[in-house]
Parts: C-alpha cells; sequence; structure tokens
C-alpha cells in the first residue's frame, strides 16, 4: 500500500500529464497533451459516438487511440445487447471478421522470414490443387468460356489480393452465384475442404493482373498448415496470441466469456437497427471446425492495440518479436497493379495510403489499416505514431459514415 507521501506524489504526476491513468483494471490511459493530442479534441470522438447511439443507428461502440506507443482515448458508448439493455464494456469481446486477415498475413510472413517460401513462389508448389486452373472469359448458352492461365497464382498474389479468386458477394455476374452454389464455407467443413472446392472454380481474371477482394486469405490460413504442419488456429495462438497477449482472440468465444459477446445488428432499412446474429444462437459459441483466417475471429480493442502497436514498433512488442521491421515495411508497400480507389493501394495484408490529396481523408503517406464486416475499423499511421480503432457491431451497413467521421476525429485532435 502507498504511503499518504507516495499517494500525494502520483496525485502531482497525473495532473502533471506525467504519470499515465489506470483507465480500466488492464490499460493505462495517459493524458492526450503528453503525446501531443488535445484532450477536448478528444471529447469530439465521445459526443459523435454517443449521437450515433442515441439516434439508434448504432448499439454500441468501443473507441481507442494511440501516440507514441501509449493510450490516450478509450471509451465505451451504449449498450452491447438493446433489448437487454446491457451496457457496452471496454473488454466486449466483437466480431472482427475482415480484420482477421491482416492478423492471418502476419502469420504468413514468419513463416516467409524462416525461409519456408518466397513471395513469387506459385501456389501450387505447396499446394498441388493450384496448379491447372481456368481464368473465365465470358458465359455463353454452351456455359463458360474459359482460358488458360498466362502464369500461376503465387503467395504473393494471395496476399494482396490478386490472385483472382472471388467472394460470392458483391462479384460480377456469374460469380456471386457460383461461389454460392460451391458451398465455400461450409461450417461443417474445414479450410482443406475449402480450397478443394474452390480449385474447382474458374478465376475471375488472370493473376496479377488487378486488385479484386477475395477468399485468398482463408487460402492462406491452408497454407501456414501446410507450410508449418501446424493446424492454423494453434499456429496464431502459440506464435501471435499469447506471445503478444491476445487473450480474448480467438474463433469462438468460451463459455466463460459468454458475458462479453455482444447481440449483432443491422440496419433496418427505417434508420433504426435489427438483430443480425443474437448471442444465444451464434455460431461464435462453439469451436468451428473451418478456421477463417479471412474473418472468423473475435476480438477486443485492447487486444487489436496490442496487436497494431506491434506493427507500428515494426514487429516488436514488449520484447516479443514477431517481425524484423524490414518485413513490416515491405508489408505496408502498395503490391497492386492500380490504385483500388483514388490515392489507395494495397499491400500484403493491408489498405496502404498513397496520395493524401487524392484520397480527401485526413492521414500520411503510408497510413495503413483495415476494416470488417460488423463495421470494425483500425488504421496506423506511422510518421504520426498513431493508432485509431473504432469497434462495434452493426453488420451489412452502407448507409452511414461513422469510420470516415471517427478517423477526421482522431486526426484533428493532433496539436504538437
Amino acid at each position: 500500500m502507498k504511503s499518504t507521501a507516495q499517494k500525494l506524489f502520483v496525485f502531482f504526476l497525473v495532473l502533471l500529464g506525467i504519470y499515465p491513468v489506470v483507465y480500466s483494471q488492464k490499460v493505462l490511459v495517459t493524458k492526450p497533451e503528453r503525446v501531443g493530442l488535445s484532450s477536448a479534441r478528444l471529447e469530439r470522438i465521445n459526443s459523435l459516438m454517443q449521437d450515433y447511439v442515441d439516434e439508434g443507428k448504432l448499439a454500441g461502440v468501443v473507441t481507442m487511440v494511440a501516440r507514441r506507443g501509449k493510450v490516450a482515448h478509450f471509451e465505451r458508448f451504449g449498450v452491447m445487447d438493446i433489448e437487454a439493455r446491457k451496457p457496452m464494456q471496454l473488454d466486449t469481446i466483437f466480431r472482427i471478421y475482415s480484420m482477421s486477415k491482416p492478423i492471418t498475413s502476419v502469420a504468413v510472413m514468419m513463416l516467409y522470414e524462416e525461409g519456408l517460401f518466397l513471395l513469387n513462389d506459385p501456389v501450387s508448389k505447396y499446394i498441388p490443387e493450384f496448379k491447372d486452373l481456368k481464368v473465365f472469359i465470358e458465359k455463353t448458352e454452351e456455359g463458360l468460356g474459359l482460358a488458360d492461365l498466362e502464369r500461376e497464382i503465387t503467395v504473393r498474389d494471395l496476399l494482396s489480393h490478386t490472385a483472382g479468386l472471388g467472394y460470392g458477394w458483391n462479384d460480377d455476374p456469374p460469380f456471386d452465384e457460383i461461389y454460392r452454389e460451391a458451398g465455400l464455407f461450409n461450417r461443417e467443413g474445414t479450410i482443406k475442404d475449402m480450397v478443394e472446392k474452390l480449385t474447382e472454380l474458374p478465376l475471375i481474371h488472370q493473376p496479377g493482373t488487378k486488385w479484386h477482394y477475395s477468399v485468398s486469405v482463408d487460402v492462406l490460413g491452408y497454407f501456414i498448415e501446410v507450410i508449418s504442419g501446424i493446424p492454423f488456429d494453434q499456429f496464431l495462438e502459440d506464435r501471435i496470441f499469447n506471445p503478444l497477449g491476445m487473450k480474448d482472440t480467438a474463433f469462438y468465444v468460451p463459455q466463460e466469456d459468454w458475458d462479453r459477446f455482444p447481440t449483432s445488428y443491422e440496419p433496418d432499412g427505417n434508420g433504426g437497427i435489427k438483430v443480425n446474429d443474437a448471442v444465444s444462437t451464434s455460431g461464435y459459441l462453439k469451436t468451428p471446425s473451418l478456421f477463417s483466417g479471412g474473418g472468423g475471429l473475435v476480438s477486443t480493442a485492447e487486444d487489436y492495440m496490442r496487436f497494431s502497436q506491434m506493427l507500428l514498433n515494426g514487429g516488436e512488442l514488449e520484447g516479443n518479436r514477431l517481425l524484423g521491421r524490414k518485413t513490416v515495411e515491405l508489408m505496408t508497400m502498395n503490391h497492386v497493379p492500380e490504385e483500388i480507389r483514388a490515392g489507395i493501394g494495397f499491400g500484403l495484408g493491408f489498405l496502404v495510403g498513397l496520395d493524401v490529396a487524392k484520397t480527401e481523408e485526413l492521414g500520411s503517406v503510408g497510413k495503413f489499416g483495415w476494416g470488417g464486416y460488423a463495421y470494425t475499423l483500425f488504421f496506423i499511421d506511422p510518421k504520426e505514431e498513431l493508432i485509431g480503432i473504432f469497434m462495434t457491431q452493426l453488420a451489412k451497413n452502407d448507409e452511414y459514415t461513422t469510420q470516415e467521421e471517427v478517423r477526421v476525429l482522431v486526426y484533428q485532435s493532433i496539436v504538437d
């Protein structure tokens, strides 16, 4: 127990912004001014998030901002479940969907650093089913017009979404139907089963010629199993989650943590939201057989902050090095043949900022990050030593601009 003199000394340091403030039992939150951010300006995030909750557009939110290795903002808003009026918690376990992809990509590059493959290796060298794929040309009365590969799919193509694969939603016809009929993500199957079904389908385009968001990172989950000889879920736990202290990140929510798992919602078409995935019937309550590296993980804001800080640090966190600095640099460079939208490219697992003026949003050249289907988001700005994390539970959303607004409010808080 601290003496009275010690308590007074700590109180004095807190007033000066020198001593970190305990915001929860686990996370230390420093005074924003200590890292060149404005407390008053960060409060604008609180006002915006509360407005979205009060208007019934979002059920709940957790926001987190760090700069120069210190968390300067960590807040919660709204509820985990509207009907039960269960308050949102800082340690709520969210469905992060496609924010699983950067984690899987890091796992791949860890094996790359061990010399187990090269980025331009054909995937068929390790997964033979990828050897003789066909490429779609056109749909005819007789069926599908197909062409031979001009070159094989490489590991780099999978990491950068240039392999010619699709997702089965938001793809050009006839691929939505083709992918749905294939039933790639059968909950009773495995990622090996998924890959075997996938390699029976034609590619959308020739490998390396275009960026097309796809199941390629799910293929990489199986690739990791083949290369390492370790089940994908076990590899992530042993090599990433445990070293980084990401204790709440997994492919399912264990029973003892069900009370920290929120209901998922979606827009109801009338300006409000409705239930999308109820906790009581959610598939996340049990261990799956198909470990989706592209969209299957759950996590907390704190866990994802630790993962993000590792990347910002050049591959290391608290003495645990997952990647070398030059590997992280390679992953966060543009690897696609053309911008996927104005001023934006794609690296090996991340969206990458190329031209700030073209993007028409605040940030720096070299900013990288990604989002998830439940409207989650993270971004890392190496130049500003800045990390922003936005966690919520709103699926099928294309109505709101909350993520863009959060980015603006994080960047406008910089005052150094």
